[in-house]
């Protein structure tokens, strides 16, 4: 018999966090429920769960901090819940690796649905490539997408896992020209319901940590979206 998926709903509305938890049991998914920032740091660690609905107004430690503590040290898929519906609130987020952003109030349908198409984005990515590495490698730059690792100038680069992502994407794919859209569908997946600019704000932070090389850089197309252009000679 196949073990439920687990899901971990931090929110300080007690009644909100109770509605998640009805429909997602009734989707067959095993629920937890906190209502502050610290209690879900201890209760990440004690129920190790496959997926976090994380609230962002907490009392205490907020949802920002929680999901920073917790991407020091998993990966595991985390979806952001706000009532705060600004692009800025969005992409701060996701910069600091959240997987989804919803905004209050949400319909139980696209919640269940949203919280499905992340956990199959995050097992696919963790099954993808069980016989070989997924690396793309440059000079003075190599991109691991098996274990999330970056090196560049010989050093290991820390970044968010959207950010890598992002990276390894367009450089897989040398010169390949992809609109703003393209990266939200690939990246982000499920119809992404953001702002284009998360792609802008995600390519302004790689660009702060991998400058241009000789022989290969980050490239706006103006008009369209970004490249990752491999310049020969």
């Amino acid at each position: 018999m196949t073990s439920k998926q687990k899901i971990l709903i931090v929110d300080d509305d007690n009644n909100i966090a109770e509605l998640i938890s009805l429909y997602l049991t009734k989707e067959c998914f095993e629920t937890k429920i906190v209502n502050d920032g610290e209690e879900a740091l201890r209760e990440f660690q004690r129920f190790s769960p496959d997926l976090i609905l994380l609230d962002l107004m907490l009392p205490g430690i907020d949802g920002y901090r929680v999901c920073r503590e917790i991407r020091h040290t998993s990966e595991v898929p985390i979806i952001m819940l706000s009532a705060k519906g600004e692009v800025f609130d969005k992409v701060l987020g996701l910069e600091l690796g959240a997987d989804d952003y919803i905004i209050k109030p949400f319909d139980s349908k696209e919640l269940v649905a949203r919280v499905r198409a992340v956990l199959r984005r995050f097992t696919a990515r963790q099954t993808s490539a069980p016989s070989g590495e997924k690396r793309v490698s440059y000079q003075d730059l190599t991109i691991n997408l098996t274990n999330y690792s970056v090196t560049y100038m010989g050093k290991q680069i820390d970044m968010p896992p959207k950010e890598l992502e992002l990276l390894y994407f367009l450089a897989a794919s040398p010169n390949q020209v992809f609109t703003r859209e393209q990266l939200l569908d690939h990246i982000w997946g499920y119809e992404y319901i953001g702002d284009t600019r998360t792609v802008d704000v995600h390519i302004k932070r790689l660009r702060e940590k991998i400058k241009d090389h000789p022989k290969w850089s980050l490239a706006t197309v103006w008009g369209i979206g970004y490249k990752f252009e491999v310049k020969n000679g």
